[in-house]
């Protein structure tokens, strides 16, 4: 009993605290396992923010001494209309506040079980924003190594804002590292097999695993037993769902992304200029569905 008081009491000691700094704290939009997202508003902007609250008591000591401080310098540094964007960091006794952008549409992932695969006029849209985005990243030599679907947010206008940067880091070449990070089903057969990978490798595969799950709404490995999937991934056993169709440029741009030899793998260079990327197309027109989640 007097543990659940103490507990009310220090939040909302937090909200009176966030209140004079112009913050009313909304409900719950994300939980992790040492932080939690909330809707806020902010009196300063005038709009609706996202606020990721870290509790320092509850994380352990290698996420507070390196991925933390990681990931405030990364996104500290970053800007760009296709990535979250940083307001404000607040320290707060033992917690940290980041205050973001707010994306009203959800996450992809959320978005692919509403309406299942995406066209591909629009997915093309889409990745197209991620890939600006990832070759912006790497090009400031971050790499994310946490790319999935649901760390893809979606504005009103259903624009890609990559999110959530706590598996985040600099890397400066020959960028080689040995840690495993992020979530099995999007990792590379390098990185889950523990092989030294080149950094921004990390996110390119994950980049494969996004597209295929746009275009064919479920996944292209059965991530429930690794070794297995492993196995399918050395074995290059990529296959489609015959109920949806996928083009053939489609097809080729993802047994290139989801290539296990590294040396042979996609850079981003090469994705930008794969058929597939540049179909002319018209202008895809925002119809109800898209328009008004």
């Amino acid at each position: 009993m007097t543990g659940s008081v103490v507990k009310e009491f220090a939040t909302s000691d937090d909200e009176v605290y966030l209140k004079k700094l112009g913050y009313s704290i909304g409900t719950t939009i994300g939980e992790g396992s040492y932080a939690k997202v909330k809707s806020a508003y902010s009196d300063k902007l005038q709009k609706r923010v996202a606020m990721k609250i870290i509790n320092r008591r509850s994380a352990p000591k290698d996420f507070k001494e390196k991925f933390l401080p990681r990931e405030l310098k990364c996104m500290k540094s970053v800007n760009h209309q296709y990535i979250i964007k940083l307001f404000e960091i607040i320290e707060f006794e033992q917690k940290v506040y980041i205050v973001m952008e707010h994306a009203g549409h959800g996450d992809l992932l959320e978005y692919i079980k509403l309406r299942g695969s995406i066209p591909e006029d629009r997915c093309r849209v889409m990745f197209k924003q991620l890939l600006e985005a990832m070759i912006y990243l790497h090009g400031i030599n971050i790499a994310h190594r946490d790319l999935k679907c649901e760390n893809l947010l979606l504005d009103y206008q259903n624009n890609i804002k990559v999110s959530d940067f706590g598996f985040a880091r600099y890397f400066e070449e020959p960028g080689i590292s040995k840690t495993f990070c992020g979530s099995a089903a999007y990792a590379a057969p390098e990185i889950l097999q523990g092989i030294p990978y080149y950094i921004p490798l990390h996110d390119i595969w994950a980049m494969g695993i996004i597209l295929y799950i746009m275009i064919c709404a479920s996944m292209p490995y059965d991530d429930s037993n690794v070794k297995k999937m492993i196995r399918d991934q050395l074995e290059k056993k990529v296959s489609f769902p015959k109920s949806k169709p996928v083009s053939r440029e489609a097809k080729d741009l993802l047994y290139h992304i989801l290539e296990v030899n590294v040396k042979r793998r996609y850079t981003l260079a090469n994705i930008a200029a794969h058929p597939w990327m540049n179909v002319d197309s018209l202008p895809m027109p925002e119809d109800e569905t898209l328009g008004n989640v």
